[in-house]
């Protein structure tokens, strides 16, 4: 898999891989899914100098992509820390891609300008806490029972790492 730095043109096929996550359940706190529009409002938070997106292609189409998200958008003292987020188009699970893009993000991370790297997720979703804690994030903080997913109350996650 080849990465690179999203593009408009991308935003279709990252909306799409999201949607699957909606879909899905569990790997984001959305129930509905993303329209386009809400995709451009969100791309358009994210800047190729501080908080890109990055795309990962198989054969020139978009099979994955993760972002660096700022917390707390506006609040300076918080810009060495950076929200990342991860989504595999589900046609290609369980090839590597996740891994892939966990350790170009840690080796991006400091060119960034990051020191702190971490992940918000649902309690339920194992797959991405077992990838965050092969890549030594640690457990930082969980808000209990703080999300109801089609009735189940579940808690969510903070798993943070230095870089």
């Amino acid at each position: 898999m080849n990465i690179r730095l999203a593009q408009h043109t991308d935003l279709k096929s990252i909306n799409t891989i999201y949607n699957q996550a909606v879909a899905a359940r569990y790997c984001t706190a959305d129930l509905d899914p993303i329209s386009i529009s809400e995709r451009e409002k969100w791309f358009d938070t994210h800047s190729e100098d501080k908080y890109p997106v990055y795309v990962g292609l198989e054969n020139d189409v978009v099979v994955a992509w993760f972002s660096f998200s700022a917390w707390r958008l506006g609040r300076r003292a918080l810009e060495m820390s950076a929200e990342v987020s991860y989504y595999i188009h589900d046609k290609h699970f369980r090839k590597g891609y996740a891994k892939q893009l966990m350790n170009f993000a840690i080796e991006k991370a400091p060119e960034l300008g990051f020191i702190n790297l971490f992940a918000i997720l649902l309690e339920p979703n194992t797959a991405s806490i077992k990838l965050l804690e092969k890549f030594d994030f640690q457990l930082w903080g969980r808000l209990p029972d703080i999300a109801n997913i089609d009735g189940e109350v579940c808690s969510q996650r903070i798993y943070g790492r230095k870089v």
